[in-house]
């Protein structure tokens, strides 16, 4: 066996303990994590909003328990699989954020409905709901998705949304609660000013649906949504009750790309990396190292170097297994096993790839805690 409990399990607690480890390997800087998971608690308290943090990014019951011991209400699950394997162990106050319409997922979706404590799931289509309703044994709270303009779920009106609520109102084991707005496509753009004026505006039109809720006798209790991206630019507009930021937690290439503050500053640390180790040193200004497309997301840009490289080196993926590091003189410099620390392009595919998270404090191994749910994509 080969897994990574039977790989690494003697090494948590020995000191300097990253350097042995099997690479490439999924690697969590617990001391990063838990200062990220304080700031994003303290900030949304002193805005008093809460804090329902997007699970999709970590897929991990031990940071969910800790987001939670933090202050958080709960934690977003984008499918059913997710929220399975959390509410398993115990997780609490889950909202499923993207809509169940599979006659089997809504069967899964009522069953858990019975087991776990203050789950929500988002509808955003009458027939769905009413699906739901006749599949249901009791209560599920229930929160209407509205498209941010992307046309990829959610209700297309403020007309569409006051139709659904009061189609929910009519169905017995269904109560409404509220709206979810997602913003997904405004999180990466990478300048502060371009990216609040686009959610200033996607904002406007959230105003007009709580609005057309509002008068219909719906005005609703929870509105959630927002992301790591817009979190502070959200905060300010004052409009959600809640927020979903995830990446936070970790700060992938994508996020250290944009400015999330308005001045620059980095409000929060870099958490996750990959481990790697340098296969090939045969020439001059290339190494190639253990790291390939199997090891890391391709949809966030490339890779950059923690430490352990040149940071100006250029990352290229050359297949499945292998990478290449491009920099003057950097096969001369480094050889084959010499440890590269990457940090990831797009944090929550990358994870996605991984069993297990391989926890640290400075360069020891402390834990291993596994990516729970892994591939439950449906």
């Amino acid at each position: 066996m080969t897994d990574d409990l039977t790989l690494h399990a003697h090494l948590v607690g020995r000191q300097g303990s990253r350097a042995d480890l099997n690479t490439p390997v999924l690697v969590l800087d617990a001391d990063a994590l838990e200062r990220n998971i304080a700031a994003m608690a303290g900030l949304v308290a002193a805005h008093g909003v809460g804090l329902r943090p997007h699970a999709k990014t970590h897929k991990s019951v031990e940071i969910a328990k800790r987001q939670i011991a933090a202050g958080a209400v709960g934690v977003c699950c984008a499918k059913i699989g997710e929220a399975e394997v959390l509410a398993a162990d115990g997780i609490e106050g889950i909202l499923v954020t993207s809509p169940v319409a599979a006659p089997r997922a809504i069967e899964r979706l009522a069953a858990l409905a019975g087991k776990a404590r203050g789950l929500m799931a988002v509808v955003d289509h009458p027939a769905v709901a009413a699906r739901l309703d006749t599949a249901l044994a009791g209560r599920l709270d229930v929160i209407i998705d509205i498209d941010p303009g992307i046309a990829r779920t959610g209700v297309a009106s403020p007309e569409a949304a006051v139709a659904l609520a009061e189609t929910i109102a009519a169905l017995p084991n269904l109560e409404y609660r509220g709206v979810q707005f997602y913003c997904g496509s405004q999180q990466h753009i990478e300048g502060y000013t371009e990216r609040r004026t686009a959610i200033e505006e996607r904002t406007a039109y959230l105003r007009t649906v709580i609005a057309a809720l509002a008068a219909a006798g719906f005005a609703p209790e929870i509105v959630t949504g927002s992301g790591t991206g817009t979190h502070r630019i959200d905060l300010a507009l004052g409009v959600f009750t809640e927020l979903q930021a995830g990446s936070y937690v970790f700060m992938d290439k994508q996020y250290l790309d944009c400015d999330l503050t308005g001045d620059g500053s980095v409000p929060f640390e870099t958490s996750l990396g990959v481990d790697s180790r340098v296969v090939s040193a045969n020439h001059s200004g290339l190494v190639t190292i253990d790291a390939g497309y199997k090891s890391l997301s391709t949809d966030g840009g490339v890779a950059v170097v923690q430490r352990g490289a040149p940071a100006t080196s250029f990352f290229a993926f050359m297949g499945d297994e292998h990478a290449a590091l491009i920099a003057p003189g950097i096969g001369t410099e480094l050889a084959p096993g010499d440890p590269v620390s990457l940090t990831v392009p797009h944090c929550d595919p990358t994870v996605n790839l991984y069993d297990h998270y391989h926890v640290v404090r400075g360069d020891t191994l402390v834990a291993i805690w596994p990516v729970g749910a892994r591939g439950r994509a449906r």
